[in-house]
């Protein structure tokens, strides 16, 4: 009788435990990241290089005024950023020829475009990465 107290006693702790592993699991996975922490205003300035205005025409005859600013992951990202500005203005320019006024029109044009170019400038990076590209003016005639 002693042997089989025991024994569902310790069948009722090892469920338990189980369960509590599980649970914990199961919590964590569910749960957002804590490493994804939001970079404040003063670190994402400080990260930033600015695309100066550029102006190239559009596939369907038009032309672009666009300016940048280009959000990296961290200070030597910046600094590769600025060192690579002539590539960015190319990647620019070929992105944007590809492309005519209609393509551009509304948020999603504004999007799909500051996405290719993420995406592009990206690639190019070997000290960190590209986190976003804003359009900060943007002019078609």
């Amino acid at each position: 009788m002693k042997n089989k107290a025991i024994t569902i006693t310790m069948v009722i702790v090892a469920t338990c435990v189980l369960l509590g592993a599980v649970g914990w699991v199961v919590v964590k996975q569910m749960s957002p990241k804590a490493e994804a922490k939001e970079q404040s205003i003063e670190e994402v300035l400080s990260y930033s290089v600015d695309v100066p205005e550029l102006t190239t025409n559009l596939s369907s005859n038009d032309f672009i005024r666009i300016s940048f600013k280009i959000q990296t992951d961290g200070k030597k990202a910046k600094e590769e950023l600025q060192q690579r500005d002539f590539m960015v203005n190319n990647i620019i320019i070929e992105e944007l020829s590809e492309l005519n006024a209609t393509d551009l029109k509304g948020k999603k044009g504004k999007e799909l475009i500051e996405t290719t170019i993420r995406k592009r400038v990206d690639s190019l990076m070997q000290e960190g990465s590209v986190e976003k590209v804003y359009i900060t003016s943007m002019m078609i005639q």
